[in-house]
């Protein structure tokens, strides 16, 4: 009988964080959450900041941080590239609030020397983090 799971590997640049199957994949991509199953048509794609889900029947479902990246969907399976990836159980959400905190302050200012892109980068990774926590 053939097997309706699909390969995940999710690898940043310091660990591959994930090598395995699973049943259902949800990840945030530039335009929207996607679902990827066993048999998914091949596709490229840039993930944007969020949550991804990990479903296998019989398991608890991992999720994880993931702030961009890319995405392919093939023949073998999904293989995720991304710069950061943290599990729900590595976040402190602490230090995620102080972290939400310091980017709605330095935005609320507009001062000449802010880097809004920064700052709003910023508040985006500590929301994904905080969101993924609660």
């Amino acid at each position: 009988m053939a097997e309706n799971k699909i390969s995940l590997r999710v690898i940043t640049p310091n660990r591959k964080m994930y090598n395995g199957k699973a049943d259902l994949v949800i990840m945030r991509t530039k335009s929207g959450d996607v679902g990827i199953m066993h048999g998914h048509q091949p596709m490229v794609t840039v993930l944007d900041y969020g949550v991804m889900r990990i479903q296998s029947e019989g398991e608890e479902d991992k999720t994880a941080a993931v702030f961009g990246g890319f995405a392919q969907i093939d023949g073998d399976g999904i293989t995720v590239l991304t710069d950061i990836a943290e599990w729900a159980d590595e976040i402190d959400l602490e230090r995620a609030e102080q972290a939400r905190k310091r980017a709605e302050e330095r935005l609320s200012k507009k001062t000449a020397d802010l880097d809004v892109l920064r700052a709003e980068l910023a508040l985006k990774r500590a929301l994904v983090r905080i969101g993924l926590k609660k």
